[in-house]
């Protein structure tokens, strides 16, 4: 087959990677592109189009015109086995030491996760594709430069991939001189690769698909489905995808996404993190709708608690799986009591999220997995779900979801501090390419970094004051106070590191990148889009011997 015209590849194709990036692998992702990459752009000037009308006060509400779909009683089509049983998720980046540890985390499902928690480095997604088909054919075993050796068990986890979401592009794959957008090409070139592969195992292309607005996204999804399986020659209904609901928007409209996808639908997960911050950034002026510390923003708070019950019901009235939230906690072994305490918290929330129905549960760490499936066996026993168990009860109104208060909450001085330090130590872990990062015993990726910034820029923008603090309670959260902060969380930062991480760091471009999304006069809708041109390329060796 000749090289497909009008596609251009950036980013560097050797050695394994010209494995990826085929003749027909191109021409494959060129043909979604050409498709589909024009209605991807229509629906996101009609996002932009949609913050411009909230911003002018328009409230949200259930769609009139969608009214029937609601009202109407279907289902989706059945899942496949080995996604019926999902009571505990685990997620991570795609390189290799991830992938082993947690498909061998006995939990049942393993999100692969070229979104969120993996820094869009050329390195990063396209190793990471090599390395999530290297573990499709079972071929993952590898030993360090320290000698430690990994292996797959007989029996791993379940595989999922999250592709980015439809707002950010590839610019290092280009068609027609366009860069294509990155949904497409990490679908695509996971599907393209691994669909046969998985069939042979008895599985099949799952896909976690993330920052959904509404139902018409959900429908270019599902025609991205179609033409390709159409394609390639896969059976319609083969590819099956779980929805995040992590943006307002979407929860107004979670029976029309289900109902766009019901051929290819598996579940809806409660996207926590990106939930939060979905509701600060649509209303931006609106001061009744500021939020206290993060710490603060729990799953019970009003506005969370409506979205979470409303996700459970509409789930299983539609025979969809319905998937709980994060738990960020990384274990630590210094401090058994601490340790102890902020399990006995996880404990607690895998226990309200089973009690109220869900099917699952998400944990970012290995030592999550045993603590989360005892809450969940608890409830589910030794059924595979709880689909059958319906909500009747819940009677979720747009006031419900609008309802964004804390009862009692407070804006504080070590909020503030922390939204700082955590943005910054995010953003310099990013900009190195390593998308996920281990801080203060959570793991925090872009999610948890885009509610730091989302929040000092909210706070100054309302000039809110803080209500408790070292020095500067009272004072009110202005440009000038937040650069004071910063600069001082910089300083102990660097002199909390050794000459070499400062030497080797990127401290002062985390600092200014943050200072871009976090103080603009509005702020740009992603962290990781002026993120984009700042990125480092991680050296290309991955520190693993294949055996």
């Amino acid at each position: 087959m000749a090289e497909p015209e009008g596609v251009e590849v950036l980013g560097s194709t050797a050695g394994r990677r010209a494995e990826l990036l085929t003749d027909q692998a191109r021409a494959f992702l060129a043909l979604l592109h050409r498709e589909l990459a024009p209605r991807r752009d229509e629906l996101l000037a009609q996002r932009a189009q949609r913050r411009a009308r909230l911003a002018a006060g328009e409230r949200p509400d259930f769609r009139p015109d969608t009214a029937q779909v609601r009202a109407a009683d279907w289902t989706i089509a059945p899942v496949p086995d080995d996604l019926t049983d999902r009571r505990v998720e685990i997620t991570g980046p795609t390189d290799r030491k991830m992938l082993v540890n947690a498909l061998n985390s006995g939990a049942q499902v393993f999100m692969a996760d070229f979104e969120d928690a993996n820094a869009p480095t050329w390195a990063n997604m396209i190793d990471g594709q090599r390395n999530v088909a290297d573990a499709i054919r079972r071929d993952l075993d590898f030993v360090t430069d320290e000698g430690k050796a990994y292996r797959l068990t007989d029996d791993p986890a379940t595989l999922v991939v999250r592709p980015r979401g439809w707002h950010l592009d590839e610019p290092r794959f280009r068609v027609d001189g366009q860069a294509i957008p990155a949904s497409l090409f990490d679908f695509g070139l996971h599907l393209f690769h691994n669909h046969e592969a998985l069939a042979a195992l008895g599985s099949g292309p799952y896909y976690y698909l993330p920052k959904l607005e509404g139902h018409t996204e959900a429908r270019l999804w599902n025609d991205a489905f179609v033409l390709a399986q159409d394609h390639l020659g896969i059976p319609r209904g083969t590819i099956k995808a779980t929805v995040l609901i992590e943006h307002l928007l979407a929860a107004f409209e979670m029976d029309e996404i289900l109902y766009e996808l019901r051929e290819h639908a598996a579940g809806l997960n409660a996207g926590r993190w990106d939930y939060i911050f979905s509701a600060i950034k649509a209303f931006p002026d609106d001061a009744s709708v500021v939020l206290p510390d993060r710490v603060q923003v729990t799953m019970t708070v009003p506005f969370m608690r409506a979205y979470t019950e409303l996700l459970v019901a509409t789930c299983h009235r539609r025979g969809a799986h319905a998937i709980g939230g994060m738990a960020a906690l990384i274990p630590s072994r210094r401090d058994p009591e601490a340790n102890e305490r902020a399990l006995d918290a996880v404990r607690a929330d895998k226990q309200r999220e089973a009690t109220d129905g869900f099917d699952g549960t998400w944990g970012a760490h290995p030592d999550l997995v045993a603590v989360a499936r005892e809450q969940l066996d608890a409830v589910l026993g030794d059924a595979p779900n709880q689909i059958h168990r319906q909500r009747p009860e819940v009677a979720t109104q747009a006031a419900d979801l609008l309802d964004i208060r804390v009862p009692g909450g407070t804006i504080t001085e070590h909020g503030l501090r922390t939204n700082v330090r955590v943005g910054i130590l995010y953003l310099e872990s990013w900009l190195r390419g390593i998308g996920a990062a281990a801080l203060f015993n959570l793991m925090e990726d872009a999610a948890t970094a885009e509610i730091s910034r989302s929040q000092i820029w909210q706070w100054q923008h309302h000039g809110v004051a803080l209500e408790a603090g070292d020095d500067l309670q009272g004072a009110p959260v202005t440009r000038a106070l937040v650069q004071q902060v910063i600069d001082e969380e910089l300083v102990a930062i660097q002199q909390a590191l050794g000459p070499d991480a400062r030497a080797h760091g990127r401290h002062d471009a985390a600092r200014d990148l943050f200072v871009e999304v976090a103080l603009a006069d509005r702020p740009p809708e992603f962290l990781t889009i002026p993120g984009m041109a700042r990125l480092e390329e991680p050296p290309t060796t991955s520190g693993a011997k294949a055996r």
